[in-house]
């Protein structure tokens, strides 16, 4: 995959370069949230790369009126037709699948273009977006998340804006009815968070109880290889039990470190410097309690985990 260099002016190759590593950020950032991996979307960047030079090795670079569009418009088809085999991969997959976490590793003074990756939607919503069809996901994200005019979408996918329309709308109504529009105020999800990882991982069975609602639901993601049940944990007084035992492996050398994912305040926990798990909460509508928890043990789900970065839990204690 090409990174960014400077080329010669009038050199087809790297004008073709140039524009593909302009865009790569924003194709990124919508394919993701089609697919809800890492590894798959990086595999279909590569594949939408092969297909772009392929088209500009013939033809000048600068006969495509659109670039943006074109290259949107591979990456979504390429992405469309990988979820048949992710879909083939999750009827074999060991307990509860989550979405691979996104890791928010941008630097404040990194470019805007490298920042539009954090336009990933939460983990809460990518659960949700799992339930619809590939083609209602695709309109769903280019329309919801990035704002792709009906008529635009109709041209990346082929299809006619009145099939766009009524796919947007079945996605709309699924995705609000399972999940209201509200986002609660970052230091309230802060404040949460760090509520839960204290409670949790200080085996605080009380203070769960406190925090936690209800009918709050636990999806612990190993994949057979870390971990974790193989059905989701509902209803506080399971749930409360089974994150207090999380608090058995606080004196074998846990590091919390709280970072952004999916552009959710969370919680990465780390045993030594390797990866231990990924913690992300969602809040009722209120703002009051947990109603979600998804923990990522998965290994292969986090090798992107880098342990340089983000405020430990002793810093935010201080």
């Amino acid at each position: 995959m090409p990174e960014r260099t400077d080329h010669p002016a009038g050199d087809q190759a790297g004008t073709a370069t140039q524009v593909f590593v302009d865009h790569r950020e924003l194709v990124f950032a919508i394919v993701y949230n089609m697919l809800g991996s890492v590894a798959d979307t990086e595999d279909v960047l590569q594949e939408t790369w092969l297909s772009w030079t392929g088209r500009t090795a013939h033809a000048q670079a600068d006969r495509i009126d659109n670039p943006r569009a074109y290259l949107v418009r591979i990456a979504v088809n390429h992405a469309l037709a990988r979820r048949a085999a992710i879909a083939r991969r999750r009827e074999t997959y060991v307990g509860p699948w989550l979405p691979e976490p996104l890791l928010d590793e941008a630097a404040p003074d990194e470019s805007a273009e490298r920042a539009v990756r954090s336009e990933s939607v939460s983990m809460a919503l990518l659960v949700v977006l799992e339930s619809l069809t590939p083609l209602e996901r695709a309109v769903f994200v280019l329309h919801e998340v990035f704002g792709y005019a009906h008529t635009e979408i109709a041209n990346v996918l082929d299809r006619s804006p009145a099939a766009v329309r009524q796919l947007a709308h079945r996605a709309r109504a699924h995705v609000h009815a399972r999940r209201p529009r509200y986002r609660a105020h970052p230091r309230v999800r802060q404040e949460a968070t760090e509520r839960f990882v204290r409670a949790s991982l200080g085996g605080d069975i009380v203070a769960l109880m406190e925090i936690l609602a209800p009918d709050v639901t636990v999806w612990a993601d190993g994949g057979g290889k870390a971990a974790a049940g193989l059905r989701p944990v509902r209803g506080r007084d399971k749930a409360a039990r089974l994150l207090a035992g999380y608090a058995t492996r606080r004196g074998s050398g846990l590091d919390i470190r709280y970072r952004r994912v999916n552009g959710d305040d969370s919680a990465v926990v780390f045993d030594g410097d390797a990866p231990y798990a990924v913690m992300v909460m969602d809040l009722t509508p209120d703002g009051e309690q947990i109603s979600d928890v998804f923990i990522v043990t998965n290994p292969d789900k986090l090798t992107h985990v880098r342990r340089d970065a983000g405020t430990t839990a002793e810093e935010v204690s201080a």
